[in-house]
């Protein structure tokens, strides 16, 4: 698999099945945390990190007062949060990272894969 082409998009998770099904799911959600005109923050950090441990999958609303760039703010979110970027779309960000406990979109390591009756 190639890099990205655009170097914004660097910081996105490789194009995958989970991928697709995390921005299925995310299509759905609402913005849970939100980066105003401080732009990423601390708090804005520590925030998401409690959405993403009860939530998973998290959307992320970047106000246009912010400073940064919106794929400069993405790659700052996912670097303090030890956490993946699923998308950029406009000015919302999908974030997601597995939860070491009750993963929902990703089977833990050496959990039996279930088979999909069809």
């Amino acid at each position: 698999m190639t890099a990205p082409v655009n170097p914004r998009k660097k910081m996105l998770m490789p194009s995958s099945p989970l991928r697709r099904r995390l921005r299925a799911a995310g299509h759905h959600l609402s913005a849970v945390v939100q980066v105003g005109k401080e732009g990423v923050t601390e708090a804005v950090v520590r925030q998401l990190d409690g959405a993403l441990w009860a939530h998973e999958l998290v959307k992320v609303k970047i106000g246009t007062e912010s400073p940064e760039a919106r794929h400069a703010a993405a790659e700052r979110l996912g670097a303090g949060t030890g956490a993946q970027v699923a998308q950029v779309l406009g000015r919302t960000v999908l974030v997601y990272r597995r939860h070491p406990e009750k993963p929902r979109f990703e089977p833990l390591p050496g959990a039996p894969v279930k088979a999909d009756r069809g």
